[in-house]
Parts: C-alpha cells; sequence; structure tokens
C-alpha cells in the first residue's frame, strides 16, 4: 500500500515513520510511504507557501498552486486517481469502521493543512474526503496523517504476524478489548485470573467475551448503543 503525504514539515515522517511496525513494512516494500515537501513546488521567489485571507481575519491560509502542483507531481502519470484525504478539523472523526476501509485502498494521498487551513478551491478541485482525528485543534495536519498511517497500515496484509494480532483488540468489533496479563502470576498482591491458568481454550474465550462486554460497559458505554 502506498501513502504520498503532501506537507510543509517532510522531516517529521522521515524520523517518526521509520521505527518500529511501520518501519519494518516499509524495509519489507509492504507499505510505501513518500513525504512531498509542499513548498518544493512554490514559484515564489522565496518559496512562500500561505497568504493574507480575504476578507480579513487573523492567521494565514496556504495557498492553492504549491498543493495542486505537488498533487500533480504524483497522479500525472497515474491510470486511476487515489483517494485524497484533507486531514482537517471539520471532517468525520476517524474510528476503527473508516480504518478498516481505508486498509483496503491501494494508494492513498494525505493533504497536511497548516495556519488557518488551505484555501477552499484545493478542497473542491482535489480532495474527495476529510478527516479529523478528534474534536480538538492542532498545529498541523502531519501528525493526524501519521495516526492514519499508522491505523491503516497495521491492517494490511503482512504487517503485522497474523489477523488475530489485531481482530481482538479494542474498536476492532465495536468493543473495548479484555484484560491482558503476563508473568509474574503475581505482582503488588495482584493475581492472574485463574481461568487463564485453566488450558480450557472454550471457557477462556467465554471469559473474554464476558470481559470485554462488561469493560465497555464500563468506560464506553456508547459503544454498545450502536450494536445490537
Amino acid at each position: 500500500m502506498r501513502f504520498d503525504v503532501l506537507t510543509l514539515f517532510p522531516d517529521i515522517f522521515h524520523a517518526v515513520m521509520k521505527e518500529s511496525i511501520i518501519g519494518r513494512a516499509q524495509e519489507k516494500n509492504i507499505i510505501e510511504i513518500n513525504a512531498i515537501n509542499i513548498r518544493d513546488f512554490s514559484k515564489d521567489k522565496h518559496k512562500k507557501v500561505d497568504d493574507y485571507p480575504y476578507g480579513g481575519g487573523g492567521g494565514m491560509v496556504m495557498t492553492p498552486q504549491p498543493i495542486y502542483d505537488a498533487y500533480l507531481s504524483i497522479v500525472k502519470d497515474l491510470p486511476h486517481k487515489p483517494k485524497v484525504i484533507y486531514l482537517s478539523p471539520q471532517g468525520k472523526v476517524l474510528n476503527q469502521k473508516k480504518v478498516v476501509e481505508l486498509s483496503k485502498e491501494k494508494h492513498l494521498i494525505l493533504l497536511c493543512g497548516h495556519y488557518e487551513g488551505v484555501d477552499e478551491r484545493i478542497i473542491e478541485e482535489i480532495v474527495d474526503e476529510e478527516i479529523s482525528i478528534g474534536d480538538y485543534v492542532l498545529t498541523g495536519g502531519e501528525i493526524p496523517a501519521m495516526v492514519l498511517i499508522d491505523s491503516v497500515s497495521r491492517l494490511v496484509p503482512d504487517v503485522l504476524p497474523s489477523e488475530d494480532a489485531y481482530k481482538n483488540e479494542s474498536h476492532y468489533n465495536g468493543l473495548l478489548e479484555y484484560p491482558q496479563y503476563t508473568r509474574p502470576y503475581e505482582f503488588m498482591g495482584r493475581k492472574v485470573p485463574d481461568i487463564l491458568l485453566s488450558g480450557h481454550h472454550a471457557k477462556i474465550e467465554e471469559w473474554r467475551k464476558e470481559q470485554s462486554l462488561k469493560r465497555t460497559l464500563e468506560k464506553r458505554p456508547d459503544l454498545l448503543k450502536k450494536r445490537d
């Protein structure tokens, strides 16, 4: 799977996305992450990429020309237009259902805004969908883009060792994950539940389902309203 990120700060992606599972997936050519510097496509002699908003108001707005030319540098030789996502606080909040949907794509282009955002005409021209990672505002779209890349990539076949590595996790099936335990058996007076040591796999599975429902009810009852 290929991710092309349009950004003013490509070094952020070079520093973070080369580590851990996502880094290994790139080394194995399972996923590809390209960070394209929008500033490289500015026709301004000072490589300026923003300007004052029409109508007044505080802040600056990213100009459309550098973004559009950076976008063209990706798609000009492609037979089909990839899905373009603008990371924006005005977008629909990213959830596991959307992550699963995006993991079926072969190629995503992610646009990272900054300042007061991007000129509306670039959204109208190239963006297919706006996505937010929460109801709050960040300084730019780079962290949301990395969140999206990480959450989507781990569902791409062969990035994780097996489907079981994510199918039992929180949110994948609409519930929170059951409690997990490892050695030692006793820590600070707290013991591992005996059922997990029983070797009775059917009973362990039943216990985990019960704990998953209980934990969801206690921590995120809103999730249960979305289920039958």
